[in-house]
Parts: C-alpha cells; structure tokens; sequence
C-alpha cells in the first residue's frame, strides 16, 4: 500500500479556466470510457504550486468505472514534467455516471500521494457542496489522495 501523505493546511485551490475546459473535452471525448490525465505545476499544490498545463492521457483500462493511467504515457510525461523543473501538481480523471467524488477504490489506488486528485463528473445530476443540483455542466471537484476534499475555483 502506498503510504499517504499528511493532509496539507492548504484548504483552496485554484485551476485556471482554460485548463478546467480541457479537462471536460477530454473527458467529453473519451465517452463512454472514463478519460484520464495529469497537470504539471511548479511545485506541489500542498507547497502553493500554480497548475500550469493539462496532459490528456491514454485510460489503459478503457472502463466506464475504472481508470488506470496507461504506463507508457506516464513515463513519458513524468521525465518531461521532471526535465523542465516542473511537478505532477494532479492526477485527474472523470466519472462517467457518479459524483465527483472519489470511490473506495479511487482513494485505494491512489499512487501520488503529494498529487491532488481532481475528478470530473460527466453525471447530469450530482451532488455539490451547495446540495442537490440538476445541471448539464460538469462537476470538477480535488481531492487528497487520503479523501479530503479541497475547494477547487476556476478563473
């Protein structure tokens, strides 16, 4: 098992508009299969890094309820994130029929500990922190790897 890092005493985050929407397109495009990806950053969110760039990568798994970022991709990105000085800030991937909100096996495989977990919901209806909200925008919520939720703003 993996071990967890301690929760960060930093409670918000914030992920740049532009950013967000490439999440949801690549999310949208991977349908019906969960999409999934990485934003690289210049530190670690718990260190106050700013996300910089989204990374669309392969779902190994090719699952409607279940995601694996394919090996070769997160190698390749990894030494390329690590080569310019940068972070994996977030591992993010979407769920197709459910919240935003990570499942038991989400947060048991959860591999980067010092990476925000961000999850897109594609679910029409689901359940913010503001109650019951039936929409078609998609869900973008972060979490740490040990299930705490953090506020997530776009701008």
């Amino acid at each position: 098992m993996t071990p967890v890092a301690e929760t960060p005493a930093i409670a918000h985050v914030e992920l740049p508009r532009a950013i967000a929407d490439e999440i949801v397109a690549h999310a949208r495009a991977e349908l019906p299969n969960e999409a999934c990806g990485l934003i690289a950053s210049d530190a670690p969110f718990a260190a106050g890094g700013h996300p910089l760039r989204w990374i669309p990568t392969r779902n190994v798994l090719a699952s409607p309820y279940r995601f694996e970022i394919h090996p070769d991709d997160l190698l390749r990105h990894s030494i390329a994130i690590d080569d310019v000085g940068e972070v994996i800030w977030a591992i993010v991937h979407s769920h197709v029929v459910s919240p935003a909100r990570p499942s038991a096996n989400d947060l048991r495989e959860a591999r980067h500990p010092a990476a925000l977990q961000l999850i897109v919901s594609l679910d029409a209806t689901h359940v913010d922190a503001a109650g019951p909200d039936v929409t078609d925008a998609p869900s973008l919520r972060a979490w740490t790897a040990d299930g705490q939720e953090i506020e997530l703003t776009s701008s």
